[in-house]
């Protein structure tokens, strides 16, 4: 009796390890990260929008996220193996085989165009693609080759709100650009604050992510805190063009400020925990910011 339970327990156990491993390669958080920002640029160009056409924004924006996740997880999948931070990942494991990995990919990125383009309109969805495509297919083989993969990984990174915008409008205005070029500028001090931070383990697997050539220095710091101060004029434009108010600006140039000195002891410093500092800056600025001006907007 106790041999019956045991092996019919096994297939559960077994399908319930699967289902995790699978759930990892979403990298949920970052996914969930991206299509809040989708939710935003939808709710600023349709500020009456029903709770139905958030959710399935953000669900979109997450199933296609997810698959251009899977994509950079599935090309580095040997160099993950080198790193601390990624050694664990389901496919330097074996949890989950390239094929199986590949297969859930593609599902998961037809789900979500589909549904992007159905539901919404046909240049969400294209924009969409057109995001995935930058990220899991240029952004990260260029890892290895050299810095300006930052600068393209940032397209794909600032494109969310954009899209979210064109969704609501079915427009690609001067609205959409100017979410995209927050969300976009803000990308570089976020992205070089990790690389900072994570410069050892990143060399072990050959990637080259920060500015400069010999990486930690002074004038990297410096290209951060450039990068962090045009955050400040950028965050007044919605504004300007009547897409929020006054108090959601003042909001943006109060964290705008706050977020910049952060980079001046990084100057003064050039150290680690400065960079950390940087880092966990950047994961309070942009959804303080973008959810004032929703707020605002309402």
């Amino acid at each position: 009796m106790l041999v019956q339970q045991t092996s019919s327990l096994l297939p559960a156990s077994s399908m319930a390890q699967k289902a995790k491993a699978y759930f990892k390669l979403l990298k949920f958080r970052l996914s969930f990260t991206v299509a809040f920002s989708s939710a935003i640029g939808f709710i600023l160009g349709y500020p009456g929008a029903h709770y139905l056409s958030i959710a399935l924004v953000m669900l979109g924006g997450l199933l296609v996220t997810g698959s251009a996740n899977i994509i950079n997880q599935v090309i580095e999948k040997d160099l993950d193996k080198h790193m601390k931070r990624t050694a664990k990942r389901p496919l330097p494991t074996g949890e989950v085989s390239v094929t199986e990995a590949v297969i859930f990919c593609v599902l998961l990125g037809v789900a979500g165009l589909t549904l992007l383009g159905f539901y919404f309109n046909w240049l969400t969805a294209a924009l969409s693609l057109l995001s995935l495509v930058l990220y899991g297919f240029v952004y990260t083989p260029l890892k290895r080759v050299s810095p300006i993969c930052v600068f393209v990984g940032a397209i794909p990174g600032g494109m969310p709100p954009l899209i979210g915008w064109v969704a609501a409008t079915g427009v690609l205005s001067a609205e959409a650009w100017i979410l995209f070029g927050i969300q976009f500028i803000w990308q570089f001090p976020h992205f070089w604050a990790i690389a900072w931070v994570l410069d050892d383990d990143y060399k072990k697997a050959g990637f080259k992510m920060l500015p400069m050539e010999g990486g930690k220095n002074l004038k990297t710091a410096i290209q951060i805190m450039i990068y962090t101060l045009m955050l400040i004029p950028l965050s007044l434009l919605p504004l300007q063009f009547g897409m929020t108010g006054v108090t959601s600006a003042m909001i943006a140039v109060v964290c705008g400020v706050l977020f910049l000195a952060q980079t001046f002891y990084l100057m003064r410093t050039c150290s680690k925990k400065a960079a950390m500092s940087i880092m966990f800056g950047s994961f309070l600025y942009l959804p303080i910011v973008q959810i004032a001006f929703v707020l605002d907007k309402l």
